[in-house]
């Protein structure tokens, strides 16, 4: 059995996502997003105290990235990797990995925003300079979509892949801080991947926890 260590709105919604479009058998258990993840019982899962974690088979995980690339591996009728030799493999593992360095600027944001209860302890500087990080990472992904080629409705050539899984989750969570507003290409394919059964089945329950409570967040001033 497959068992996702999940918390709402976190990079392990990638991971969540992943498996309900690889169509395996699989439960999750949820976490809240606070000191319980440093726990022992948790710490033995993902020593930094972190989601996502995944066990499988007496096996643990607590790299999202690596998650992705061996679930993809495993279960590779899906069809969502792209294995060594295969169209698009070096396209594919960029983009997957692309995904975290989406996620670093939105980690910092989150911590500016979310987690600093203070005002005297945030950084408009800060705040500032990470949404525009955020509106670059955009700006590339924009210049890809927008590759005259054909099939171009997703990141690789040969189609949907867990490349869009990963990158569009951190475009979720992105879109807290940073909109789309001037990035076309980049807003169609988002909405393509939100009208998914696997997307929609990753996001949190109406009345379940989650980490933001607004939908956007305006660079403060101080």
């Amino acid at each position: 059995m497959i068992t996702l260590h999940h918390v709402s709105q976190s990079r392990s919604m990638r991971v969540l996502w992943l498996l309900h479009e690889l169509g395996v058998a699989f439960r999750v258990q949820e976490h809240a997003f606070d000191k319980s993840l440093r726990a022992p019982e948790f710490l033995s899962l993902s020593p930094a105290g972190r989601v996502p974690a995944l066990e499988i088979e007496g096996e643990r995980m607590f790299e999202s990235g690596a998650m992705v690339e061996y679930l993809c591996e495993r279960f590779p009728e899906a069809g969502l990797g792209r294995m060594p030799g295969e169209m698009d493999r070096m396209a594919w593992l960029v983009w997957v990995h692309f995904a975290e360095t989406l996620s670093q600027h939105v980690a910092a944001l989150t911590q500016q925003h979310v987690m600093l209860y203070e005002d005297a302890m945030r950084s408009p500087i800060v705040m500032k300079l990470e949404a525009a990080r955020i509106a670059k990472c955009y700006g590339a992904i924009e210049a890809r979509l927008s590759t005259p080629v054909e099939n171009r409705d997703y990141l690789l050539t040969s189609g949907f892949s867990a490349a869009d899984i990963c990158v569009g989750q951190a475009v979720y969570m992105a879109r807290h801080f940073a909109r789309l507003d001037g990035f076309p290409q980049t807003a169609a394919w988002y909405a393509r991947l939100t009208e998914r059964q696997g997307f929609r089945a990753a996001l949190p329950a109406a009345d379940g926890a989650r980490i933001y409570d607004r939908d956007f967040y305006e660079a403060w001033d101080g």
